[in-house]
This record gives structure tokens, C-alpha cells and sequence, in this order.
């Protein structure tokens, strides 16, 4: 019989994980997508940000940041995350032209912008 996914119990796994290493960036970056998944988006949020502290070269943890700013309804910030995930390398433009997480911004001139340079070339 297939393992029924319990969001509540892996967030517990990962928060305990992060209560004994505070600075182990996969479990914040896991975290972050959990409490989203769940609902907990200023939870998410708040992972998304120490992420980025933590690694501010890190191209996805902005990309996941943009995400969260993006559901929180903080449409600036949201777009200079994601400004700043495309230069750092961000470069899944299938993946950034569907994403539900950044529904609202897609009707945004930068966003527009941001996707053109993703494009593929060919």
C-alpha cells in the first residue's frame, strides 16, 4: 500500500531537524514549500527569507521567495525577488510562465519582461 503523504507530520520532522541546526539551508528551503503547500504562507515566507539571507547567491531560494512575496500579495518585492533570481541565474522559463504561485503578477510589464529573457532562442 502506497505511504499517504502527511504534510503535518514531515513539517514536525523538519522543524525539530531545525531546532537542532538552525542554519541547515535544505531543511529551510523544504520548510518553506511545506508550509505553503499547506497554507502557511507568512510561515513559507518567513523560510524563503532566512534561505536567502543564508545564501543570497542562491538563483531559487529568490525564485522561492518571489513566489511567497507573490502570495502575500506583495506584488513590488515580489518582482525585485524574482529580478534578482533571473540575473543570479534563474532560468526555467517553462516553469516561471505557469507557475500558479505567481499568478498575480503575470499581467505585470517586468514580469512580461523577465519571461521574454528566459525564452528560449530558438
Amino acid at each position: 500500500m502506497p505511504k499517504k503523504e502527511d504534510p503535518a507530520f514531515d513539517i514536525g520532522f523538519y522543524e525539530s531537524i531545525l531546532r537542532r541546526e538552525p542554519r541547515y539551508s535544505d531543511v529551510i528551503e523544504i520548510l518553506g514549500g511545506l508550509y505553503t503547500k499547506v497554507g502557511r504562507i507568512a510561515d513559507g515566507l518567513r523560510m524563503d527569507r532566512r534561505l536567502v539571507k543564508l545564501e543570497p547567491k542562491n538563483a531559487t531560494a529568490h525564485y522561492n521567495l518571489a513566489c511567497s512575496l507573490a502570495l502575500s500579495k506583495r506584488r513590488a518585492d515580489a518582482l525585485r525577488s524574482l529580478r534578482q533570481a533571473v540575473s543570479l541565474g534563474y532560468e526555467d522559463y517553462d516553469w516561471m510562465s505557469q507557475d500558479p504561485d505567481l499568478e498575480g503578477l503575470k499581467t505585470a510589464p517586468e514580469f512580461k519582461l523577465l519571461l521574454k529573457k528566459l525564452q528560449p532562442k530558438s
